[in-house]
């Protein structure tokens, strides 16, 4: 037996001690993928009519240093959607771990007043709105938007950003944390 035999072999049991591999369907994807933990980000901008559209999203990542791109998805069935796809310009809004009640707010379905009128907020580049408290923020041009599954992946290329050394808000397992702390 080779070393690369061995640790095949080692890989597999340690897979099967965790529990049977299955088929993915969307109950045991939303099961295993919460075992991620991540980031948690509003991501803003101004619809046609220039009015703020934000939402809570988990669904934030790095694409590229040179040149610097971002990436994050939107569900097909959002109502935000058409504001995305037509805005020149979005906001990637990365919480401290101090702003679990604007996540809360952002990430509820939308039901009079405004989502906006919590928080300190400022227009960004293209207007889009920039949450004042952040972890850091990202000022995107969107480059672009890809049908993925049944979400929208849309990407930008961050032309401002700010980065403020305070700890950010983590989103594992269907509940916010704050580093190790279950809220």
């Amino acid at each position: 037996m080779t070393m690369a035999d061995a640790r095949a072999g080692d890989a597999a049991e340690s897979a099967a001690s965790s529990g049977p591999l299955a088929l993915p369907d969307a109950t045991s994807m939303r099961a295993a993928l919460g075992r991620f933990a991540t980031g948690v980000s509003i991501v803003s901008c101004r619809d046609a009519a220039g009015a703020p559209v934000g939402l809570t999203v988990n669904s934030f990542g790095a694409l590229s240093l040179e040149p610097p791109l971002v990436l994050w998805s939107l569900r097909k069935v959002s109502p935000s959607l058409p504001a995305f796809e037509a805005a020149g310009h979005f906001a990637v809004n990365v919480l401290a771990e101090t702003q679990v009640d604007l996540s809360r707010r952002f990430a509820a379905p939308q039901a009079g007043g405004g989502r906006f009128d919590e928080g300190s907020w400022t227009a960004g580049l293209g207007g889009a709105p920039i949450l004042a408290g952040c972890a850091a923020v990202f000022e995107c041009e969107r480059l672009a938007a890809h049908d993925g599954g049944d979400h929208r992946l849309f990407i930008g290329r961050v032309r401002r950003l700010a980065d403020i050394a305070i700890a950010p808000l983590i989103f594992q397992g269907g509940h916010y944390h704050m580093l190790g702390e279950v809220l």
